[in-house]
């Protein structure tokens, strides 16, 4: 017996384990990516049409075989149209890279920064001035800066205010913060294709949302009919955020990399009761 053991491991090379735990690595990413998208229904569809091909050959069902494998022929680049945003938002998240934090700062200039961003938050929400800024990190966003006006300007509440000011050129659109500065405001988003999301949550809210699915941005959203303080990234909304969550989230990414065990934070939970959300129905689709 120990010698079968001593053979099966000498026939293993350091290689083969590599492999498979490469494999059965991806294997793992592709299924999580799989489930947090709306994939997940589409790869449960694939699935059926597949079993039915073949249930159709060994039952000798010879025209729906021929039809279902005229489809399955097809099938490569249907899946390259239907999974396109799919694939778009993969590709992107593997091309990131994580190597270089690119929003942080000397620790004064960092500290000035969120200093000015959690004013200018706190004001919008205890006055419910609609805002919606977005932190540039690894994933560029030129296309998106480029559908509005170019600011390149030191971050302060004052600018801030004044872009956000209800009938200011600029205010419906968003901010872009890049490298601690407001690069564009008056930008224009995609809208999140997200079919889940509590219906009461408008414009402003999906925009926010939708720029997070296609990018690695942290997007911070305050409600103009309820001043509420909302964070979205990777796709998902957390709610009812007060400027200490905020402060702790922008010193996370701005604040160098020898000052973060003392601004350690993340997995930041919030824990919002349904019974709330349900009773925001001022957040509506009414909102920008």
């Amino acid at each position: 017996m120990t010698d079968f053991f001593n053979n099966l491991t000498a026939g293993i090379a350091v290689t083969d384990v590599l492999d498979i735990l490469i494999v059965t690595y991806v294997i793992y990413k592709i299924l999580a990516f799989i489930r947090e998208t709306r994939a997940q229904q589409l790869v449960k569809g694939l699935l059926i049409l597949v079993a039915a091909y073949f249930l159709s050959d060994l039952l000798h069902l010879y025209t729906l075989h021929w039809i279902l494998k005229a489809t399955v022929t097809l099938g490569a680049f249907a899946l390259i149209v239907i999974f396109q945003p799919e694939l778009r938002r993969g590709l992107e998240y593997v091309g990131r890279s994580k190597l270089v934090k690119v929003g942080q700062l000397d620790k004064d200039h960092a500290k000035r920064i969120v200093d000015e961003f959690v004013r200018a938050i706190g004001e919008f929400s205890r006055t419910r001035t609609g805002a919606l800024i977005i932190i540039e990190r690894e994933t560029a966003l030129n296309d998106i800066a480029e559908s509005g006006t170019l600011i390149d300007a030191d971050i302060t509440a004052q600018l801030l205010g004044n872009i956000f000011y209800e009938g200011a050129p600029l205010h419906d659109g968003a901010v872009i913060v890049r490298r601690g500065r407001v690069y564009a405001a008056g930008c224009v988003l995609p809208l999140t294709e997200n079919k889940e999301l509590n219906k009461s949550l408008g414009t402003r809210h999906r925009a926010g949302i939708g720029i997070t699915e296609n990018s690695d941005a942290l997007v911070f959203i305050v409600s103009e009919e309820t001043g509420i303080i909302s964070m979205a990234e990777d796709g998902k909304l957390t709610r009812f955020l007060d400027t200490k969550a905020v402060e702790k989230v922008l010193l996370n990414i701005f604040v160098p990399k020898a000052d973060e065990e003392s601004h350690k934070f993340w997995p930041f939970k919030f824990s919002v009761d349904k019974k709330d959300q349900d009773e925001d129905g001022g957040d509506g689709n009414a909102e920008k």
